[in-house]
């Protein structure tokens, strides 16, 4: 197959390559739609998981007297407030 080049302002036209060019496009617009429908599902699991362990956590008495070690409540500040 012969291409042919044509100028057009300050840059080369390749005829036949407009094709090949819409192809990488259209691979590429597949792979992001992909891409994001794999992190949509790993993020749902991800949720899953942790609703998961926030159910098994009521359910096996966390809130007993030890208490667990890294909770979500507000924090005492590690140094004194200047006055």
């Amino acid at each position: 197959m012969s291409h042919r080049t044509e100028r057009c302002g300050n840059r080369l036209l390749h005829e036949g390559y407009e094709m090949f060019e819409y192809e990488i496009h259209q691979i590429r617009s597949a792979e992001l739609i992909r891409e994001a429908q794999n992190h949509r599902l790993v993020t749902e699991a991800l949720r899953g998981r942790r609703a998961d362990r926030r159910g098994a956590g009521h359910r096996s008495g966390r809130n007993d007297t030890e208490g667990q070690a890294h909770s979500r409540g507000p924090r005492r500040h590690r140094f004194a407030r200047a006055a």
